[in-house]
């Protein structure tokens, strides 16, 4: 089979995946001093360098007659969609760059370090919690700087997984992404045993979905005898499947990405993961995984679940239904703002899955507009989830003596912020504000295009459930507020931290974000619609 290969396309994928390979030959060969600012260095270059590239992807693809056409990276005149199949179209170029982006304000937060040159890492991840050699490694000041190859690694698989166009290839993806982030959420400086209770939870749940998702697709090469997103819906199409193995395996499939998102009930793990890794993994994930199996959902949507649409019309709403109502209530009784954080993610999971589901509809022109609704909620939802965990990052908790020690992630010890820290409390008012979908920030045109997609395909309870559950969240969202702005503390118990100054920039970036795209969205929603 001559094989024709697509060199210029693989360049986002090549830069990211080249780099982590790079960064992991440092960790090998360079001495421990040169470590982390080579591994800054070249994390930063590359994020910068991939964006770059995917805006002149963009720019070629939108040249073309048919912008949001299927192009292989690799292909064959007899078998354009095979082996390992990777495409470049308007979902995976407009997915990839919310990723990048993403990434890029998560690297700032993980390179980040304090006046105390104490990052949020372990100086040694690999020694036993309280032992001689984690004491020993602490004082002599090392640095775990294999976070930062690992997370490209992650990144990577981020970027190849809203590319994927064959069952194998998404299955590969997964494990690449996953992987990576199941040892970073062990990583945490402070709090080992629970960062490695979340390691190990984020595990085992992890390889489940990954084995259900894997099941799926067995289910699904039974019923069409093809892996690719293309056979599979051609067969669909001309009734040429066993529709109730397609339609089981499609289930599966779906219920494996509703994991990585934190739909409910496939939610347990996030509450736990996000509270226990080390607070800008938690960020990263919670930006760059959401985005990248959304969008993989929607090419899965568009591509197999259409095929058998009646299979999913009481599981999806029951999935809907059951994500924002978790998210909602359980993030009313939380204490603790990482977990606050965590279930506020379920419940705007919760948010997107109503235009994921809008696809179904067979409604003209709902499938485009339920993409460019959730590509421009993803990028919203990530500015102001970065944001959000990197002011947690800066405000540490201290002890009666006056040390510092880690994040105070208790809701109540926030009291009186907005008098130390104005900028700070600010900025995570406005974070605040764009989750609960206040006007004039991103988080409400976020919301507004999604509810506006659900209303179109018919889904106007799931809708009007979504709008109560909003005024909702803003509950436990301005509790924060009026603790921070109004609320004198009764003790002392915070302080805000100098740092090397990489998080106040990825925070003022990323309020920068909101309130733009909160003021004027049209020329982003725009360009969204005009690459479909």
């Amino acid at each position: 089979m001559n094989l024709t290969v697509n060199w210029l396309a693989t360049l986002p994928l090549g830069i990211v995946l080249g780099a982590a390979v790079l960064g992991t030959l440092f960790e090998a060969f360079l001495p421990r001093s040169m470590r982390r600012v080579a591994q800054i260095g070249l994390s930063l270059v590359a994020l910068t360098a991939t964006f770059i590239v995917v805006v002149w992807r963009w720019m070629e693809l939108s040249g073309q007659e048919n912008p949001g056409m299927l192009r292989p990276l690799s292909f064959s005149q007899s078998a354009p969609f095979s082996g390992v199949s990777l495409v470049e179209d308007s979902i995976s170029i407009l997915g990839q760059a919310v990723i990048v982006l993403c990434a890029f304000l998560a690297f700032m937060l993980i390179a980040d370090r304090s006046v105390l040159r104490d990052g949020a890492f372990a100086a040694s991840a690999a020694t036993r919690p309280g032992s001689a050699q984690e004491r020993e490694s602490t004082e002599a000041g090392r640095e775990q700087t294999e976070v930062f190859p690992l997370a490209l690694f992650a990144t990577g698989g981020m970027m190849a997984f809203v590319s994927a166009f064959d069952l194998l290839t998404m299955f590969i993806a997964l494990e690449l992404l996953s992987l990576p982030l199941y040892v970073l959420s062990a990583t945490a400086r402070r709090r080992r045993l629970l960062s490695q209770e979340a390691a190990l939870k984020y595990f085992l749940l992890g390889a489940f979905s990954s084995a259900v998702f894997l099941m799926g697709a067995a289910f699904i090469y039974g019923a069409t005898g093809t892996l690719s997103f293309y056979g599979v819906a051609i067969l669909a199409r001309q009734e040429q499947a066993t529709v109730m193995f397609l339609a089981v395996g499609a289930i599966m499939l779906v219920i494996g990405l509703l994991f990585k998102v934190g739909a409910a009930p496939f939610h347990s793990w996030t509450p736990d993961v996000y509270q226990g890794a080390p607070t800008p993994i938690t960020g990263f994930m919670a930006a760059g995984t959401k985005a990248a199996a959304f969008v993989a959902m929607i090419r899965v949507f568009v591509w197999i679940v259409g095929g058998v649409p009646d299979a999913f019309g009481i599981f999806m709403w029951v999935i809907i239904i059951a994500t924002i109502v978790v998210g909602t209530v359980m993030g009313l009784v939380q204490t603790d703002i990482k977990r606050l954080l965590a279930y506020s993610s379920i419940a705007h999971a919760g948010f997107i899955l109503i235009a994921v589901n809008a696809t179904l509809a067979g409604i003209q022109g709902i499938q485009l507009a339920s993409l460019a609704a959730i590509v421009f909620y993803l990028l919203a939802y990530g500015l102001a989830t970065i944001g959000a965990f990197g002011v947690v990052t800066l405000v540490r908790g201290k002890d009666a003596d006056g040390n510092l020690l880690g994040e105070a992630t208790t809701i109540s010890h926030w009291a009186g912020l907005g008098k130390r820290h104005p900028f700070l409390a600010t900025a995570m008012v406005v974070f605040l504000m764009s989750f609960a979908g206040i006007p004039l920030t991103a988080g409400f045109i976020g919301k507004f295009e999604v509810f506006a997609t659900g209303i179109v395909a018919g889904d106007s309870v799931l809708v009007i459930i979504a709008i109560i559950a909003s005024v909702a969240t803003a509950f436990f969202y301005f509790r924060l507020v009026q603790l921070m702005f109004f609320t004198e503390p009764v003790e002392d118990h915070i302080e805000v931290v100098s740092s090397e100054g990489l998080s106040l920039v990825a925070i003022s970036v990323a309020l920068a974000g909101t309130i733009v795209l909160g003021i004027f969205p049209s020329p982003i929603l725009d360009f969204i619609a005009g690459i479909f």
